[in-house]
């Protein structure tokens, strides 16, 4: 057998070195917190102090995991700590990994949402905390008084990790056309309109094409694989849109048409909570911008979680009221 046959050097791994295997058996779970507070905090003394560590004990446990990851993992440039670039993937990793440990060890052997103190979290837009919160809340307050939901501002990057994500958080609000192979319930569907200023003499009852393509747009989530299904839907039919402004939150959008001469897309659901004087009028286009169905995700591992089946039911009564109310 030649050195490049043996298993170590196939896996790249060093031959003295024990296999990755026997070093994880041997490891000891609570570098993972250190490890999290070393990477958020970029500091060991800011680090200790969150922790209630002294700091060479947290000198200790970055030794550690040094040498557990054959990488320094804070580098000192000047008089400040930064990130290898494996850190940096580490970040977002290990406050996930952590994230899940945690609600691992938080499950109780029978759920009662009444003296439940768990904290669900729910990654979801904008608009879906607009359109769905107050509601949900509302049922979570009644049933569940002591425990608390967190929403998560969605981004393109959970999107394009949605399933290691979903490992540390409870729910994914987003429509359909993101998301592929996880688990899944519709909640309510929604059209587009346009949104314009009420100042803006030069749109009447409805937009034409020919506006729609010459206009200055504000859009949301623009990008190559960011953007709502109306902006891809516009694409199809060969409009591009004159992109003049780019947010990344649907409730600033009126703000930003408002005095302007600029168009934008809206949900009908959220256009009809602007308050009277937004300075902005929803109209509709001549050419057909589609609907969207608004779905909650999961993570398959919650499938039959006691206390994830709770919020999921509390999350389809929640668009169920709101459903009701049109």
């Amino acid at each position: 057998m030649t050195a490049d046959d043996r298993p170590d050097a196939r896996r790249g791994e060093d031959p003295g070195r024990p296999p990755r295997s026997t070093r994880l058996a041997n490891l000891d779970l609570n570098l993972l917190v250190s490890l999290d507070a070393l990477l958020q905090n970029r500091s060991v003394t800011r680090a200790a102090h969150q922790m209630g560590l002294s700091q060479p004990a947290l000198s200790a446990a970055l030794a550690k995991l040094r040498r557990h990851f054959d990488d320094r993992l804070l580098s000192r440039r000047g008089n400040e700590y930064v990130l290898t670039p494996l850190a940096q993937q580490l970040r977002e990793r290990t406050r996930t990994v952590l994230s899940g440990v945690e609600r691992v060890f938080a499950a109780e052997p029978v759920f009662d949402p009444a003296s439940s103190t768990r904290e669900f979290t729910i990654i979801a837009s904008d608009y879906s905390v607009a359109v769905l919160g107050a509601a949900l809340v509302e049922i979570l307050g009644c049933e569940a008084p002591r425990a608390r939901v967190h929403f998560a501002a969605s981004s393109p990057r959970f999107v394009d990790d949605a399933e290691r994500v979903l490992v540390g958080s409870d729910l994914i609000l987003m429509p359909h056309g993101f998301l592929v192979d996880l688990p899944h319930a519709d909640l309510h569907d929604d059209r587009w309109v346009c949104l314009v200023a009420d100042s803006n003499a030069d749109v009447g009852d409805e937009l034409t094409e020919e506006q729609l393509r010459t206009m200055p747009w504000v859009m949301t989530f623009h990008g190559p694989t960011a953007s709502t299904p109306a902006a891809r839907r516009l694409r199809m039919l060969g409009i591009e849109p004159h992109v003049a402004v780019v947010t990344e939150h649907f409730l600033t959008i009126p703000a930003l048409v408002a005095g302007s001469g600029r168009v934008a897309l809206l949900q009908q659901r959220l256009a009809r909570l602007l308050p009277p004087d937004s300075g902005v009028r929803a109209v509709p286009a001549t050419v057909d911008l589609g609907s969207m169905v608004e779905a909650m995700w999961w993570h398959s591992v919650n499938d039959r979680d006691p206390e994830h089946e709770f919020l999921r039911d509390v999350v389809l009564r929640a668009a169920g009221s709101v459903t009701g109310s049109g």
